[in-house]
């Protein structure tokens, strides 16, 4: 039998080898651990009893930043809606906290402005007599709506747009107006807010009057016109203008070239230069569909022309020039300086200020030809354009001439209101006077002639129209009243007693 094959030996030797052969397959203790059994060691030593499962592998840092990610996409949402939430909480604060003065202490300032400039802030702290806290309300003309009674006064509702992006409706009532737009164009008429305005007997600058009165450019004129009769020609040199109240009436021009205006617009709208009969004619078809009148004026070669304006006691000269080659100076590019404001300026402003009541803010437009004629055009309210470099100057003029207007409308105002009130809750003790007054007159009368009452009658009648005009003498009055009744009394006994 071959080595190989040969049964293993049995007995107590071969399980004595066995044995030794299982213990040198142990490794000693006193042996160094590998790297490896160390980190089995530790994985074993951190596994949770019980659990005998491994997960899957994973890479730590993905894990990391996919979970940063979240959280940071998480706190951005949240501030974002925190932020929004809390615009809202604000504006509401705002809107109440309004409400709440409206009823107290607060002067309400409507300007209807572009969104281009912010007149607010001029404003802002400003408080009349320590007390009064003034609030701007801005807008376009266009955004408005006026409601009004003679005995509640007007609310002025606006739309505008909230912290959070929503459209919203703002009621509110003003106690002074300041138009800085123009209230009527060519395509545009909002007169409807004057007239609510007006009802609600709002002071403005310029007045409600005035303004109303310059939303026809004709009738402007024919004021000039007026003015340059009183004055003179050469005093106020006014250009020459022919108003048609219609197509129909335009059949041929006085004079040409000739500059035509269609209607009431501003900013070189609706003006065409006409330089022949043909060309007038074609104009006529014009003004037909526009539905409108018309003025016509004679064109003038210019050299350059002026913008005068008036603020307050302040005045500005102004001399622009095209550089763009347009005929109208006011479109396309223009050169702008300042020049002297000459005494004949200041007395056409002051001469056209007087008009309507009197007007606080406006502009002359006067054109000067290259012989050196100058010719006032137009007229601008208080929508005038400010121009130049000294604008900011110019709105603060504007807003000094506000907080003037303020402290003698509003608050006198809001004091004879007050003195209504009071006079309603405390009716004054001229009828206790008057009921004295005619005791003492009756007493008198039983010993004396006619003659003296009449005397004491009038004497009545001027003793209470003083009372009238001042009352803070009233208590020292009924005291001399007093003292004469006792005097008379003592003559009237001491009659009685004398005769018997």
């Amino acid at each position: 039998m071959a080595p190989t094959d040969r049964p293993p030996a049995s007995g107590p030797q071969s399980q004595q080898r066995a044995q030794q052969r299982q213990y040198a397959s142990k490794p000693s203790h006193s042996q160094a651990a590998t790297p490896a059994s160390e980190a089995a060691d530790m994985r074993l030593e951190f596994q949770q009893p019980g659990n005998r499962t491994i997960s899957a592998p994973t890479s730590p840092a993905k894990t990391r930043d996919s979970i940063l990610q979240r959280v940071q996409s998480l706190t951005d949402a949240a501030k974002e809606k925190a932020s929004s939430i809390s615009n809202d909480i604000k504006y509401a604060a705002a809107t109440r906290r309004q409400q709440r003065v409206n009823k107290d202490r607060l002067l309400t300032i409507l300007v209807v402005d572009d969104e281009n400039f912010e007149w607010a802030r001029y404003f802002r702290g400003k408080r009349f007599f320590g007390d009064f806290e003034i609030h701007v309300e801005q807008a376009d003309i266009k955004d408005l709506t006026v409601t009004a009674s003679a005995e509640k006064g007007c609310t002025v509702s606006m739309a505008v747009l909230s912290p959070s992006g929503s459209r919203v409706v703002r009621s509110f009532r003003p106690d002074f107006f300041l138009c800085r737009q123009s209230v009527r164009d060519a395509s545009k008429d909002y007169r409807n807010v004057l007239l609510g305005l007006n009802i609600g007997g709002v002071p403005s600058i310029n007045s409600l009057h005035s303004l109303y009165n310059f939303q026809d450019k004709p009738w402007v004129y024919g004021q000039l016109v007026q003015l340059q009769k009183k004055l003179g020609k050469e005093n106020f040199p006014l250009i020459e203008q022919t108003f048609y109240p219609s197509s129909g009436e335009m059949s041929v021009a006085n004079q040409l070239p000739v500059v035509l205006k269609v209607g009431h617009a501003h900013g070189g709208v609706g003006k065409i230069k006409v330089e022949n009969n043909s060309d007038f004619q074609d104009m006529t078809s014009i003004v037909s569909v526009a539905s409108t009148y018309c003025t016509t004026e004679p064109f003038v070669d210019s050299k350059y022309d002026l913008h005068l304006t008036k603020i307050g006691p302040h005045y500005r000269a102004l001399m622009r020039k095209s550089v763009s080659g347009n005929w109208k100076s006011c479109v396309g590019s223009a050169m702008l300086e300042e020049t002297e404001v000459l005494e004949r300026y200041k007395f056409w402003l002051d001469s056209v200020a007087e008009l309507f009541g009197g007007l606080d803010i406006l502009s002359l437009e006067v054109v000067v030809s290259k012989d050196g004629i100058e010719q006032i055009i137009s007229v601008n309210d208080s929508a005038l354009s400010l121009l130049g470099n000294q604008q900011e100057e110019d709105r603060k003029h504007i807003f000094d001439l506000i907080m003037e207007k303020l402290e003698t409308q509003v608050l006198a105002n809001m004091g004879l209101q007050a003195v209504n009130q009071t006079q309603e809750e405390e009716p004054p003790a001229i009828p206790a006077r008057r009921d004295s007054l005619i005791s003492e007159s009756s007493v008198t009368s039983s010993h004396q002639s006619s003659q003296p009452v009449k005397a004491n009658l009038s004497r009545q009648g001027s003793i209470v129209s003083a009372a009238a005009a001042v009352p803070v003498q009233q208590n020292k009055g009924q005291l001399d009243d007093t003292e004469d009744t006792m005097k008379n009394l003592r003559k009237t006994f001491a009659g009685i007693f004398g005769e018997m």
